[in-house]
């Protein structure tokens, strides 16, 4: 059940995130806790400095946190992120961001979300989750 409805569950989700999509963003995996997804660096997303900008490389870490932390098919939020940049990345690279649960207790979990291009690791995103009432795809499980 759990990789099935982590599957059904991102389907869902990706139906209504237009800000991933308009972004580029792809879904390759997603099952319980965790989520790969990745994106190319565009010319608009490249800041002053000729590089990606800061911003981009965090959406693209939160919104594969957002599934990984939603795979169960309980309606969860950020509540605190953060994250560290290690490396730049440029115009035409290919970024791509692994989400995985380190641990949950009560209605809070707290994920790592690593940004890679190629082996060379990007940045390193932490990201608290909250979850609230409710489901994300409404069916008797």
């Amino acid at each position: 059940m759990g990789d099935d409805l982590a599957a059904r569950v991102a389907a869902a989700l990706w139906a209504d995130d237009t800000a991933s999509a308009t972004l580029g963003m792809r879904l390759d995996a997603v099952g319980e806790g965790f989520a790969r997804m990745e994106m190319t660096v565009r010319d608009d997303m490249v800041n002053g400095h000729g590089i990606a900008h800061g911003g981009f490389v965090f959406t693209l870490a939160d919104s594969a946190f957002a599934f990984a932390c939603n795979a169960r098919n309980q309606v969860s939020v950020a509540q605190a992120c953060d994250i560290v940049f290690v490396a730049p990345a440029r115009r035409g690279d290919r970024l791509v961001a692994e989400a995985h649960e380190r641990t949950a207790y009560g209605r809070n979990a707290i994920y790592d979300v690593t940004v890679r291009r190629d082996d060379a690791v990007i940045a390193e995103f932490r990201g608290h989750s909250r979850r609230l009432p409710g489901t994300v795809i409404k069916e008797n499980l």
